[in-house]
């Protein structure tokens, strides 16, 4: 079968990883669709787009649809162009509806809204940019709202752009934030948000923004 074949190419081509293709393997031949969706989860930051195109859509279906729309979003994720990745997840909306199951309502509205909230954040974008001489707050709001959703969605790299570039519109001492952006010697997000706090104000912020660790942790 195409899907065994699959994982048996990607077990020779990566030797280290032979025991996880050998539980997709023997999960997939005794259809235990819940572990396999377990396993799955486990695995999912491994090429999780080829991983799915050749393996998962063989019994896609038959495993839990609420976790396929996850793994539908996480896949959307790797593609660059907005509408590729719109496109993408409207055709496993599409599949979801074609099943009937129960519950379906759940699996479709998660994908609804994550193609909702990436329309909304370009086209709203593209409005702003638009615009001349708007007050600071509109941009304050929107990578506020931007922040959030690359937060839930933890594409972190995007979520630290947007936080840190909600704060410069937010705070009177936004020059800070610059100085320390446009610094050679700042190289990691931790040492810039060490040079950042200038004031109670900001790091009340960032600690509501969840920029910080919690107590206790790492």
């Amino acid at each position: 079968m195409a899907a065994l074949q699959y994982l048996e190419s990607l077990r020779n081509a990566h030797p280290d990883l032979d025991e996880w293709y050998n539980s997709l393997a023997a999960l997939y031949h005794k259809k235990l669709w819940h572990q396999l969706t377990l396993k799955l989860n486990q695995f999912i930051g491994l090429a999780i787009s080829q991983l799915y195109h050749n393996f998962i859509t063989d019994f896609e279906t038959k495993i839990n649809l609420l976790k396929l729309a996850h793994f539908a979003v996480i896949v959307s994720r790797q593609y660059p162009e907005k509408e590729v990745a719109i496109s993408y997840l409207e055709g496993v909306i599409e599949k979801l509806r074609v099943t009937r199951e129960e519950r379906i309502e759940e699996p479709i509205l998660y994908n609804k809204m994550q193609i909702a909230c990436k329309k909304l954040l370009d086209d709203e974008k593209s409005t702003l940019d638009s615009m001349t001489d708007i007050d600071l707050s509109l941009y304050a709001n929107y990578y506020w709202v931007s922040s959030q959703y690359y937060k839930v969605c933890q594409e972190f790299a995007e979520f630290y752009k947007s936080a840190l570039l909600y704060l410069v519109y937010t705070l009177v001492d936004c020059i800070l934030v610059f100085s320390a952006l446009l610094r050679d010697n700042i190289y990691n997000f931790g040492e810039l948000l060490a040079h950042l706090i200038g004031s109670l104000k900001l790091h009340w912020m960032c600690l509501e923004m969840g920029l910080f660790p919690q107590s206790g942790q790492e």
